[in-house]
């Protein structure tokens, strides 16, 4: 396994795996109210059963070069996370995604987090687009996609029902060669 550092503050990025179930629906237990407006995830994980059943998704997505997942550990407790929910490589395409806890908000964890899955997606695997997609309603994520750089591309009207509403989606994007040139 691995740890990779996000910084000064102790913030560590690594995998979850079926084994950390346990720890992984505690955070989720706590992460709920401020993930579950946006996204299912949080749903997808209500007890131990269905939280360990996500996270060999991840694992069999991760064995197939189709998705990972990375939690984001702040002083020794899983506070959030990241993810390839969708990992194309033959296309060079990907979507990355988020989440967090409310204790963890207002520290750059998720930006910081995210900065590293598109070094590697680039530097690494060869990717040619990253995207964000996220709920116009959600500014939090929209201000993400703003602060890696990402560019607005377009609004999906009432594309995403979720919980009985539909939510416009926003797509945001990043070019591999926009990333080498912002990092100089």
């Amino acid at each position: 396994m691995f740890t990779v550092s996000l910084g000064d503050d102790g913030a560590e990025l690594r995998p979850i795996e079926p084994w950390q179930a346990e720890e992984f629906l505690a955070h989720m237990d706590r992460a709920r109210a401020l993930v579950d407006p946006w996204i299912p995830f949080a749903a997808a994980a209500e007890d131990l059963t269905s939280a360990r059943a996500l996270l060999q998704r991840y694992a069999d997505k991760q064995a197939a070069d189709t998705g990972r997942l990375y939690g984001i550990w702040l002083d020794g407790t899983l506070v959030g996370g990241v993810l390839f929910r969708i990992f194309e490589a033959g296309t060079g395409n990907c979507e990355i995604g988020c989440w967090l806890e409310a204790a963890a908000e207002g520290r750059g964890l998720v930006t910081r987090a995210s900065r590293k899955l598109i070094d590697w997606a680039f530097g690494v695997r060869g990717m040619h687009r990253v995207e964000w997609v996220a709920s116009s309603a959600n500014r939090r994520s929209v201000a993400v996609a703003e602060r890696l750089g990402m560019t607005r591309e377009g609004v999906l009207r009432e594309a995403y029902p979720y919980r009985g509403k539909r939510h416009d989606e926003e797509i945001w994007a990043l070019l591999a060669s926009e990333w080498r040139q912002r990092k100089g």
